[in-house]
Order: structure tokens, then sequence, then C-alpha cells
């Protein structure tokens, strides 16, 4: 006599789908980076309101009017308690609302959408620059000074890369203005009107964090060098190609990708400066002149943009290295 045998369905749970290493991985990134947000949209917003002296009257300058005064600031709600500007200031952000600048009179986000892509394409060029910089020189000196070799050019690569690392960005921006701009005059000193304007910018911003990448790189391919792995795979005697950029790179980029991600956070404040220096049309320009001129609704904007894109690279650096070493995501639950 044959029993039957019922077949059971399993079936994912709402149980089983929350125990899943990348599910906990996307909440844990979520909840970060929306806490994080909160920090910073409160911390935008407190940090204008309590600075002394009336921005309005400051924008308006002292000739104009005290109705006039008055009626701006009724306007804009800053004769509303703080906790209620607070609030009107939440619901006007989910909307996309960042409010009106004071001293021009048009909305922030029609400044901000005029100015960002001139940013973004200093911060992106300098960030591509310093990769295609530092990458290939870190493993190139890594292979060359394997083994203690060639100590001298270990003292000559570290010597330039530590002196380069340490020069502020707005430093090295005058430097170079004053060589190739001024003396040598062969870029323009400022402006972006042609593809010439873009080299000294994007220079000032790319040839710290290329040095620091580039130490890092060696120094991880140095590590990597001395594994088990491979020392097996030149003991089959694979060719050199093969060893460095299969089974060597992968694992000597992961710390590189890493710092990398915050130096992109890096040049994109540090274009608050060096946009200043050569006269470039970003964001950078527009927040100094707005601090100045007290434009509270303007530097707030400006503040949330570069923060939400400092957070924003933050977050696809967690990504990245999540998919290049899933084991991350398990050792964090």
């Amino acid at each position: 006599m044959t029993i039957p045998v019922t077949q059971v369905r399993t079936t994912s749970t709402p149980a089983a789908w929350s125990s899943h290493p990348w599910v906990r991985f996307a909440v844990r990134r979520a909840a970060r980076l929306v806490a994080s947000l909160l920090a910073l949209v409160t911390a935008s917003f407190l940090m204008i309101h309590l600075i002394p002296g009336d921005p309005v009257r400051t924008a308006l300058g002292p000739a104009a009017s005290q109705s006039l005064v008055e009626a701006r600031r009724e306007a804009l709600g800053l004769n509303d308690p703080l906790w209620t500007q607070y609030w009107h200031f939440l619901r006007d952000l989910v909307t996309g609302d960042l409010g009106t600048s004071i001293s021009t009179g048009l909305p922030v986000t029609d400044v901000i959408g005029d100015r960002l892509p001139a940013t973004v394409q200093l911060a992106v060029a300098a960030f591509l620059l310093a990769v295609l910089l530092s990458v290939p020189a870190g493993l190139v000196m890594g292979v060359l000074t394997r083994g203690g070799r060639r100590p001298r050019s270990e003292l000559g690569f570290t010597s330039v890369s530590v002196v380069l690392a340490a020069i502020p960005e707005f430093l090295l921006a005058v430097g170079l203005v004053y060589v190739f701009a001024v003396k040598l005059a062969w870029f323009p000193v400022a402006g972006r009107s042609t593809p010439a304007s873009y080299v000294l910018p994007v220079l000032s911003l790319a040839l710290g964090p290329a040095a620091v990448l580039a130490r890092i790189c060696r120094v991880e391919l140095l590590a990597v060098l001395q594994t088990d792995y491979l020392r097996t795979a030149r003991a089959k005697r694979l060719s050199s190609a093969r060893i460095y950029l299969r089974h060597a790179l992968p694992n000597a980029v992961t710390a590189t990708i890493t710092l990398g991600g915050l130096l992109l956070g890096g040049m994109v404040a540090g274009t608050v400066l060096v946009e200043n220096v050569f006269g470039w049309p970003g964001l950078g320009s527009t927040i100094v002149s707005s601090i100045l001129s007290k434009d509270f609704p303007l530097v707030q904007g400006v503040v949330l943009v570069y923060g939400i894109g400092v957070l924003l690279v933050n977050l696809a650096v967690d990504v990245a290295l999540a998919l290049l070493d899933p084991r991350s995501t398990i050792r964090e639950s």
C-alpha cells in the first residue's frame, strides 16, 4: 500500500526576507541616510538663524525704509516663532521649495539649478583625474618597490606625495594661477568660457587627493602581494598580467575605493575655495556671496545641496564596497 506524500510548498515569509543580509544592509543604510538628512536640515536651519544681525536689513541695505524691511520680514515668515519657521521650512523642503533669495528675489531652486552644473562638472572632472593619476601610479610603484626594491624611487614617490597631499587646495590654486596663468600665460586666470579654463581648477582639486590615493593604492598592493593566494599564483607560473590585473588589482582597490569616495566628498566641499580663486560660476562662489550678504535662504539651500551630495557619495561607496565584498554586509549583521 502506497502512502501518499503531501508536498509542502515552501514560501518566503516576511521573517525570512527581513533576515536576509542584503535587506538588513538596505534598512541600515536607509535609516542612517534619513537620520543624517534630518541632522543636516536641522543644522542648516539653526546655523543661519542663530547668526546675530538682521539678514533682511543687510540684504536691502541701510538706505531701505523700515516699512520695507518689515514687509520683507513678514513675507519671509521671519516674524514667526522659531519652531513655526522650522516647521514651515520642513514642509516647504518636502515639496522642493527652498524659499526665495533675499538679495535677488529669485527662487533659491532657480539660483542653485543655474550654478550647480558648473560645480558638479568641476568636482567630477577632478575626481576622475585623481583616479586616473593615482591608481596606475600606485600600482606601478607597488610593483617596482615590492620586497624593498628601489629604495630611492620609494623615497622620491613618498616625498612628492606627502608634499602634494599637505598643500591646501586654495594655496595650490594660487600657485598654479601665478605660474601658469600670470607668468607663462598658458591658461586663463578665471572664468569658465573655454576648455582651457578647466585645467587649473581641476588640477587644484585633483593633485592632493591623487597623491593620497596613490600612496594608499601602493600600500594595499604591497600587502596583497604578500598573501598566500598570490604566492600560489606565482607558483603556477601564471603570466604577470594575469597575476596583477586579475588577482592583485581587485583586492588592492577596495581601500582605494573607500578613501576615494571620502575624498570625492571632500572635493565637493573643496570647490568652495577653488571656485572663488578662479572666479568659477558655481555654488562655491554663490555660498560665499550669500554669506556676506546674509541671504540665509540661499545659504540654507546651497548648504543642503553640498550636504546631500556628500551623503549620496558615501552611500554610493557603501553600495560599491558591498557589491565588491558581499561578506561585509554579513559581518555588520
